[in-house]
Formats: C-alpha cells, structure tokens, sequence
C-alpha cells in the first residue's frame, strides 16, 4: 500500500467497515515473474545490471500507473510509468491503438515498479536527509520481505509461515509511519466541517439531517480533526467510529439496500415463483440481521440465500471461457480441455471441492505452457516516444 495522503477520514458506506492495515509499501503482487532481459556482468559477480532495452508497439490497454503493450515483434509488455508525474502523462493523451516506442529496463515482479525514489517523491518536502535514510533502509527491508513471501507463496508454504511474514512488513511499515506522521500532520489543512459532509451529496438525495444531529456530528468532527492533530490515533479512531454511528441512518438513507424485487432483477436469473417465494423473506432478514448487527444470523441466511441462488446460475460455456484467453488454443488441446473444463464446474457445483480441484489442476497444466509463451516482459520506461515526441521523467 502507497502511503500517501496518511490523514483521511474515511467515508464508509456500511455501519460495519474494517480497519485494514497496510502491510506492504508499493504494489503488492507477490507472483514473481522472469523477463528475458539482456544483463552484464560487473567485476562484482554478485551485481547484476539490467540494460535498457527499447520496444516499439500498439497500446492494447490503458490504467493510471501503466499500458499493455503488443510489441512488434509479437511479444506482449506491460509498461510501468511512475518514473513520469501524472501531469506528464496527461500530456501524452495516450490512447488505445497508438503506437508508441519505449526504453526502459525489464523488471521480475510488478512490486519492483514501486521504488523508493517513486515513494519518496510523496513525502512532504520536509523530511529531513537523516529520516530519509531510516525510511529508505526500512522501505528496502520491505522489498526483501515482499520476496520471501512471494518465495513462500511459490512453496506452498502454511498459512502461518505467510502470516508471520505479513507480520514483519506490518511492523516495519509501523515505524515508517511514526516518521512520516508527523511530517503530515504539520501541513495537514482539513476540510471543514461543512466541506466534508458536503462531499456525501446528501443534498442531491434531497437528505435533510436534523439540526441536533448536526450540531452534535459537528462538534464530534472538530473533535476528530483535533484528535488527529495531536497524534492520538487510538482516540481519533474512536472518535471515527462515534461520527459514522451517528451519521447511519442517513447513509442508509443514502445507499438504501436493492428491494428483492429490484435484486432479482439485476440478477435475470430464470427463478420459479414458489422458490422466489421462498427467497423473499430470506433476503429481507438478512438485511435486518444485517442492520441490527446480528452476524452469526447474517451469515446463516446469506448462506442459505445464495445456496439457493446458485442453483439457478448457468456456468460459463467452455467456448465463452476460452474465448477471453488472447492467444490462440489449438484444437488438439481443446478437445482435452473442454470435458475437463465441464467435470471441474460440475464438481464445483456439487461443492466436491477436492475433486474439482484434480480436474482445474489438470487443465491449467494443459493450459501452463500457453500462459508461459504469452507471458508479458515488464518494462520500467525511462523513456517515451510517441509520433517522434519524445518523453522523459521529470
């Protein structure tokens, strides 16, 4: 997780939100992934230096931190930009179907795209040079973690192993939080009471809150922003959870929950009246379960809900599921894949998890070789070309 931003009071829709805990800095992708990139050997035999390599292709897929690209060479990229400010890249105006000319250097994981220069370039201004040095020291124990899990993930290692793993990053992200808390907290410029509950839409909604709501809604907020001023995070966080308590019942008059009637009818599933029939007060208990926070009742009907939904969702044919895949099957293999395919969703359905588990084991290795043969190189760009205008990291 890109700590950024660290003071942000969060708008829950639900009454019941979880406080999630960042466990790791960057981009969180533990599958390692080999590149084919040219490398030299330096008189140290223990570095390695990654050369920069230029491609030139079609934009297949745009997001905010990078783009799928098909090189013409035939061989599928994906490029990082986060050596690039987004001002940068809103200049670009990169669209689908262009095509564009990297250089960059090839990368084995997609968390090796976040850097501690790309974090640093985040922080306030004011972290001095001694606190940059404790906080790249402890971002780099974090990459290393990062590895062994990613290691551990590929060993089928125990849930406890990982945990453990988990625990360490969580503890190191800890102390990079007390250093750069403060730094936030000193530039920190709330928004005003007013601001902030503007931002709900509430007056879109037509919602009126009561004026004693209101007074008290704003004295707890004022009460938060100095809480979190001082560093009080234990009674800041109380003080979160008192202002959404009160706040509840217009948020579920904001977000009211889907009817029955409307729910099925987004689900255009091919239910008969006597089981609708049934469904119907199922559902609406779970939604009062939900709402007087009665979980282990929650649980119960939303399972049985769903038990009796899933009765009625056809599986995806083998034909529409393989046409997703971008490279081309050839029939020989899909003569094997397609009954394997079909026993693994009836075994799902039957919820014979281990069995199914057999059947998807045996059509992904069938299926391996081709993931292996379109595997995309991850490229870190240091260099843009588009329509001879070139572009580099600011």
């Amino acid at each position: 997780m890109k700590p950024k931003g660290e003071i942000n009071m969060r708008k829950p829709i639900k009454k019941t939100w979880m406080l999630a805990s960042a466990l790791t800095i960057g981009m969180a992708v533990l599958t390692p992934l080999q590149a084919g990139a040219e490398e030299v050997k330096t008189t140290d035999s223990s570095i390695t230096v990654k050369l920069e390599q230029k491609i030139t292709g079609t934009i297949q897929y745009l997001n905010g931190d990078g783009m799928n690209l098909k090189g013409i060479d035939g061989k599928n990229y994906y490029v990082n930009f986060y050596k690039f400010s987004p001002e940068q890249i809103e200049k670009m105006n990169l669209v689908e179907g262009q095509e564009i000319s990297v250089e960059g250097s090839v990368v084995e994981s997609y968390s090796d795209f976040y850097t501690f220069e790309v974090y640093k370039r985040d922080l306030p201004k004011e972290v001095t040079k001694e606190d940059l040095t404790k906080l790249e020291k402890m971002f780099n124990d974090i990459k290393k973690l990062e590895k062994e899990v990613s290691a551990e993930l590929d060993k089928n290692a125990t849930d406890e192993v990982i945990d453990k793993k988990y625990e360490e990053m969580n503890k190191v992200y800890e102390e990079m939080h007390k250093i750069t808390k403060p730094y936030y907290l000193a530039i920190w410029q709330p928004q005003t009471y007013e601001e902030y509950m503007q931002d709900f839409g509430f007056k879109e909604k037509n919602i009126v809150i009561k004026e004693n709501d209101n007074i008290q809604l704003k004295a707890i907020y004022t009460e938060w922003v100095k809480l979190e001023k001082s560093g009080d995070e234990e009674k800041a966080s109380d003080k979160l959870e008192e202002f959404y308590k009160t706040l509840q019942p217009y948020l579920d008059e904001l977000y009211p929950p889907l009817t029955f009637e409307e729910l099925i009818k987004e689900l255009e599933l091919d239910i008969p009246a006597e089981t609708l029939a049934k469904l119907k007060p199922i559902y609406e208990n779970a939604l009062k379960a939900d709402k007087e926070e009665d979980v282990e009742l929650s649980d119960k009907l939303w399972q049985e809900f769903h038990k009796i939904i899933s009765e009625f969702i056809k599986p995806v044919t083998f034909e529409e599921y393989i046409s997703d895949y971008e490279f081309k099957i050839s029939e020989e293999d899909k003569k094997q894949l397609k009954p394997l395919y079909e026993e693994a969703v009836a075994l799902d359905k039957k919820e014979e998890t281990e069995k199914a588990q057999e059947k998807w084991d045996e059509f992904f290795k069938i299926l391996d070789p081709y993931f292996i043969a379109n595997k995309e190189t991850l490229i870190s760009a240091s260099k843009l070309t588009i329509n001879g205008q070139e572009y580099l990291p600011q």
